[in-house]
Parts: structure tokens; sequence; C-alpha cells
């Protein structure tokens, strides 16, 4: 009788601990002055449907969005998770991961070779090989010691832009789709601190990626009860960037035919041949 009763006292001691516990969590201090209860609702503004009859003239462009410049810093920041908070690459690799968005084959930009999550993370994912050296002479190797390294997103400096511009004549606007996002990754040698370039890793269709942008927060520097998402950045050309590429009839990137100020004078001849047009299309 003894051993049941003292059975039944430490199930509820248990069960009291337990309960103290969840309760905690449960209970725990509100962490600003309201509950964020709109994000996961969050939807991103569909696109005004066009026509194929109604495009007059439309141009495919190429662009890079530095990471390191200080209007692109909401995309870089913050290097790690914070409370409803995470910078752009981490959004991204969560999505995959998830399954929610697909990646596809960094040689194509046509979206045709989609790649599995298993497949990225067998690219991006390192593991170093380090000898074991006998103490006692150290020329010789007893074995070698395995350390994984996993995928830092802060290695991304940078993302590339494929979009189309074309002038609709049913609304009488110049508008802008992006298409598609390509993140490029800075490789570095672990050992000798060398620089060995750049790397795209996949392309991600933008259109089907909105609704995760939509409920991911970007920090706003001027009022942080008016946090953006990645969605509204883009949307809303909230970016620094500039044009590397446009569709011609030779393939050719900008650094193909030109170099230092001259690409810098012909990505800007691009750019203004956007504004011209639709510039000229209200003279009198």
């Amino acid at each position: 009788m003894k051993s049941l009763v003292s059975l039944i006292i430490l199930l509820g001691l248990i069960l009291g601990i337990s309960y103290t516990s969840d309760a905690q969590i449960l209970d725990s201090p509100r962490d600003g002055v309201f509950d964020e209860i709109n994000l996961p609702d969050k939807k991103p503004l569909p696109y005004y449907p066009v026509r194929e009859a109604d495009v007059v003239w439309r141009k495919r462009i190429w662009r890079i969005i530095d990471l390191r410049q200080k209007m692109n810093q909401p995309f870089y920041y913050p290097l790690k998770r914070e409370k409803g908070m995470k910078n752009f690459m981490t959004v991204i690799m969560d999505a995959l991961r998830e399954g929610t968005i697909t990646a596809y084959d960094q040689t194509d930009d046509q979206f045709l070779i989609p790649l599995t999550y298993q497949e990225i993370e067998n690219t991006l994912n390192t593991v170093d090989t380090i000898p074991k050296l006998d103490p006692n002479n150290p020329d010789i190797i007893l074995g070698y010691d395995y350390i994984p390294r996993e995928f830092d997103p802060s290695t991304v400096q940078k993302l590339q832009i494929k979009e189309d511009w074309f002038f609709d004549k049913q609304r009488s606007v110049m508008d802008v789709r992006i298409l598609g996002i390509c993140p490029i990754r800075k490789l570095i040698d672990e050992t000798s601190g060398k620089d060995l370039g750049e790397s795209k890793m996949f392309w991600i269709y933008f259109p089907e990626a909105r609704p995760v942008f939509a409920k991911s927060i970007v920090y706003n520097r001027l009022n942080t009860a008016m946090n953006r998402t990645y969605d509204e950045l883009f949307m809303n050309r909230l970016f620094a960037s500039y044009i590397v590429k446009e569709d011609n009839v030779y393939g050719r990137s900008i650094s193909d035919y030109a170099q230092g100020m001259d690409a810098l004078l012909e990505a800007q001849r691009i750019k203004n041949e956007i504004s011209d047009f639709e510039n000229e299309l209200w003279d009198y």
C-alpha cells in the first residue's frame, strides 16, 4: 500500500513539474507591444493581368544586386536568425528544404532542369579532411578526421535578377516583371584564404517564391512598426542594381564585349534606352 501511495505521489510531482514547465513557456513575456498576427496570413498582391495583344514593346534584362551596398543590406542581414526575421538566403534555403519553392539548374535560366534539395545540399556542404599525425614522428599519418562544413548563407554576396520590361498599351504604363533570381556566392579557400571567384548556385522562379517572400519580414531602419517583406522590396524596386546583360541576337553579356568603364557606360545606355522609350511615347 505504501509503495502505491509513493508511486502516486511521484507521478503527481512529475505531472506538476511538466505543467509548470509548459505554463512558463506559454506564459512567457511578449517581446514587443503587440502580437504580430497578420504575417502568417499575408499574401502577395496579385499581378495585373496582361494580354499578349496589349504588349507593344518588350525587353529582357539581367541585372546584379550587390548585397554589400548599403541600400541592399536588408537582404544580407541578420547574419544569424532572429525572432521573426531571417536574411534572404536563409529564407530561400528553408523554403527549398520544406519544398515550398523549386530550384533549377544554374546553367540555364529558363527553369527547365529542377533540382532536389539533396542535390543542392551535396553541392554546398563540404567536408574538411584533417590528417592525424604521429606525435613521435610528424611525417607519419595515422589517419584522417572528417569534419563536415555546412553552407554559410553569408557567402552569398550577390543576386542575379532576370526580368522583363514591357509597355502595356491597355493601361498606358511601362511595367516590369521579375522572372527569376539566382544567388551568387563567393568562393574562398579555407586553408589559404585565397579568393577563388564567384559561383552561381541555382535559379528560382520568382512568381512561385512570392508567397514565401510575402511572409518574410525585412528590417526597416526608419520605422520598425512598418517592417516590409522581401516581396515588397522586389515589387517596389527597393534595391540598387546594375545591368549585366540585355537580350540580343548574339546572346552575349556586357562583359563579353566591354570592360571597366566601357561596361558601366554600356549598362547605363541600356537603362536609358528603357526610360527614353517611355518618355518618347508622351512627346507632343
